[in-house]
Parts: structure tokens; sequence; C-alpha cells
């Protein structure tokens, strides 16, 4: 696939479009603003509409904030949609709903065309150095066919199944990633209070059962008050919301996705919203009235 559209030139976006130019690809943007600077040098171009994308590519990769945004992407006047052609091939890498994408892919499937939904993890630093954890939902042949893209974006690249299964596996991903944050904030905060060092308890806890990526980044982060994102609490609330409303209409409890999701609104009505998600600590240094670091 030579000629490769893309739409979402955002925070993560926008490398992950410059890693596929430097593939070699043709590549051909919405341009709602100015294109970065780096895709200009290295030969993307701007389109006017989705469909003019569509129209343009044979693979078109959407990278947006949220469902909706999907939806308005994909499906309103002047949306992919309308651009596509019969052997075409869409792939959401956004983060949004498995089961609106299960109805997405089939108003696709029904153009003739595949659809991927194909989140990724690994945050800005991933989708620069080209690194990111791709799930991917859809058809093996649809899969086979994209991969090579997928290899220029990131290295965990797993077909995990069906269409909506990317997507339902992001969101695990999400859930799991949440409450180790809630775990590490909760262990720093304790042993804070108690008068203990938290960045020795730190790195003792890294070298016993309880060392995990998110005590050595995000712990760090929490111990050194570095809460630029990385991650936006807004993101990760839009996540946990995803995983929450699901679980509803499935009828199941996911009572600790729950706590968290309350912690990071803690956050947000603090003016949080903006702040790296490792930020879930001040949510209850706010309940303790005590911040990790701070002499009992």
């Amino acid at each position: 696939m030579s000629k490769v559209g893309f739409i979402g030139l955002g925070v993560m976006g926008s490398p992950m479009a410059a890693n596929i130019l430097k593939g070699g690809h043709e590549l051909f943007v919405l341009e709602r603003k100015a294109l970065p600077a780096e895709l200009v040098t290295l030969g993307a171009v701007g389109c006017a509409s989705g469909r003019d994308v569509a129209r343009r590519a044979d693979a078109i990769i959407v990278m947006v904030p949220d469902t909706p945004d999907v939806a308005a992407v994909l499906f309103d006047e002047g949306g992919v949609a309308q651009g596509l052609t019969a052997g075409k091939t869409v792939v959401d890498m956004s983060s949004i709903s498995p089961i609106e994408t299960k109805k997405f892919a089939t108003r696709i499937n029904a153009l003739g065309c595949a659809y991927l939904d194909a989140p990724v993890s690994g945050g800005e630093v991933g989708a620069k150095a080209a690194s990111l954890t791709i799930m991917v939902g859809g058809e093996q042949a649809a899969f086979d066919a994209v991969k090579p893209l997928f290899e220029l974006m990131g290295k965990n690249i797993t077909l995990v199944g069906g269409n909506g299964d990317g997507q339902t596996t992001k969101v695990a991903n999400q859930i799991i990633v949440a409450l180790n944050i809630e775990a590490v904030a909760e262990a720093l905060l304790f042993a804070s209070r108690m008068g203990a060092d938290p960045a020795k308890v730190r790195q003792a806890l890294m070298g016993g059962f309880a060392a995990s990526r998110i005590l050595e980044v995000h712990g760090e982060r929490m111990i050194k008050r570095s809460f630029d994102p990385g991650f936006r609490v807004e993101l990760h609330q839009k996540d946990l919301s995803l995983a929450l409303n699901s679980a509803r209409q499935l009828g199941i409890s996911l009572p600790n996705t729950a706590t968290a999701q309350e912690l990071f609104n803690t956050c947000a009505a603090h003016g949080g919203k903006a702040w790296d998600h490792s930020a879930l600590v001040r949510a209850l240094e706010i309940m303790a009235n005590f911040e990790v670091g701070q002499k009992p």
C-alpha cells in the first residue's frame, strides 16, 4: 500500500504519520489547519476533506479523540465513507467504544471495504519512537495487508480477533493501567505518611514482586511532582467511561474501575484535566491533606 491517508494529526497522530512517510509511502492528510512542519518537509499532501483523503488513498488511518469524532470523520457529509471504493481499507487507531466500532465496521464493509480497529498504547514517546503496542480487530487478510504500515509505527502488533476486539483490548489495557496507578499512588502516599522516604521505598519495591512499569515511570513522577503529560487525565477519563458504559450494557460490575474514575474526576474538578494521569495521586493527597514526599 503505497498510498496512505491519515486523519488526526494530534500529539499521537503527527509522529505516527511521520513514521509512515519515513517508510517511503505517499501520505494524504486532512488539512484543517497548518500541517506540522515535519510532515510538510517529508512530503505529506493536504486534502480538503475526508472524502478527498479516501479517494486518493488505498488505506485510510483515523486517529482522533473519541467515538463521536470517528463517526463524524467516517460518516458526516464529506466524510471518508463518501470517498471509498471497493477494495480499500479503513483503519481506526483511535481509542473508542467497542460496541460502536462493530457498527462502524458493518457500515464500511457494506461499501465493499475492509475495516480494522487498531488502538495503540505507548503514548507520545512510543509514537515518536515507532514502538507502540497495536491491538487489532478485523479480518486476517486485511490485517496482513496493513501490517507493514503497523510495523512502521509499532513493535508489539497483535491481531486479537474480529472487529471490536482491538478496542476491547485497549479498554482492558486502560483498566489495568488506571488500577496500577491507583495502587502505586496509595502505596507511596502511605509510605510517605508513615515517615519513610518514598524514593527509597520505590527503589526497594522495584526489586521485588511489586515491580512494574507503572511503579518505575509513574512512581517517579509522583515523587518528583512531575505531572506534565504524557497521557492526560481527561483522556483516561474517556477510556474508563468506555469501560463503565460497556460494562453497564453487559450487566457486569467493575467496582475498582469506578473508583479510579472517581479519583480522576476529583483531579479534573481541581483543574487537572490536562495533568498526566499519574496525577491521580493528587486526588488521594487531597483526601489525606498530605503529599507524597512531605514531612509528616
